[in-house]
């Protein structure tokens, strides 16, 4: 079963967001993502400086599986990438919660998001 952590929130297409309020938010995609993906070999992520929409498609995870759209789990503007990620993107499937984060968000809104017992409850994950 796949970790779900507790101190993040969720949107229902499966990214995170963890911040506390005081600045940029980061964001990434949950475990039970990552699991149903399989091997990440590739993220198309949106540029610093663009503006994302809550629940709108900003970019791609590609696996050896298939190619899933990233949805923004907030409105805002990018602030930064994670440049290893773009380079390794196997980060997400090892660590999708720490150093597999995607980007971070000034947020001027948020979407609907789920706490971390509700996404669990909804996905199968694991607290």
């Amino acid at each position: 079963m796949s970790k779900v952590a507790p101190e993040l929130k969720y949107s229902a297409e499966h990214e995170w967001v963890a911040g506390d309020g005081a600045g940029p938010v980061s964001v990434g995609i949950s475990a039970v993502a990552a699991d149903a993906l399989g091997d990440i070999v590739y993220v198309d992520l949106p540029e610093v400086g663009a503006t994302v929409t809550a629940g709108e498609p900003c970019g791609e995870v590609e696996s050896t599986k298939s190619v899933s759209d990233l949805y923004a789990p907030v409105s805002g503007e990018i602030t930064e990438l994670n440049a290893d990620v773009v380079a390794d993107p196997a980060l997400i499937n090892s660590d999708p919660y720490g150093a597999g984060w995607l980007f971070k968000v000034s947020v001027s809104a948020e979407g609907p998001l789920l706490s971390a017992a509700e996404y669990a409850a909804a996905n199968g994950g694991e607290l």
